[in-house]
């Protein structure tokens, strides 16, 4: 059964970690929803093309300019059967909107499936709700998780975990381990 699904955007989002789920779960029949705070139907967010060059963090090029799908201000997160949290820098500034921190909570709470890449997990440690939980991210996004009460799981670039309904993963290697969780979390059968 197709779900509606709401993807929390923002300038400066992994190009990868956005385009990429945002398209494959189009593919297999879910609605998805990009929105972006004070962005409207038809407007872009700039993101960034994060890479592994052998530097002691990743390096930053400039990405697409990624049109949004609807409207940051009509969103209804009771109207929604999951959210997505694509990561790059974006989550570092919408963890401090209060109105995306609120639509976070609504998915937690309400126990709707989440899923969280690379640095997603530090909007899912601003809301304050995770505590007990297992997390996984971008390493340097450790400190947060765990400070959050939550337990970070340390995994390879290209694995995801699942807690119940979150499946988070480190970056956009993991795109067919944390696609393929959330996508059972979802309950999407694909025949073959």
């Amino acid at each position: 059964m197709a779900k509606k699904i709401l993807m929390l955007c923002g300038d400066y989002g992994e190009d990868y970690e956005t385009m990429v789920p945002f398209q494959a779960l189009q593919a297999v029949g879910h609605t998805v929803h990009a929105v972006a705070p004070d962005k409207k139907i038809g407007e872009s967010v700039i993101l960034a093309i994060h890479d592994f060059e052998g530097a002691q963090t990743y390096s930053e090029k400039p990405g697409h300019r990624f049109a949004l799908n609807a409207n940051f201000a009509d969103v209804k997160p009771e109207q929604y059967d999951a959210l997505v949290i694509p990561g790059g820098r974006a989550p570092e500034y919408l963890r401090m909107n209060a109105r995306v921190v609120e639509i976070t909570r609504h998915f937690l709470k309400a126990d709707k499936p989440i899923a969280a890449v690379c640095h997603g997990a530090q909007l899912l440690a601003a809301t304050g709700m995770i505590k007990g939980r297992i997390i996984s991210a971008y390493p340097a996004c450790q400190v947060e998780v765990e400070l959050a009460g939550a337990e970070y799981k340390g995994i390879a670039m290209d694995a995801a975990v699942t807690d119940r309904n979150l499946v988070t993963a480190p970056a956009w290697p993991a795109h067919p381990a944390w696609i393929s969780q959330f996508l059972t979390v979802l309950g999407t059968r694909i025949s073959l």
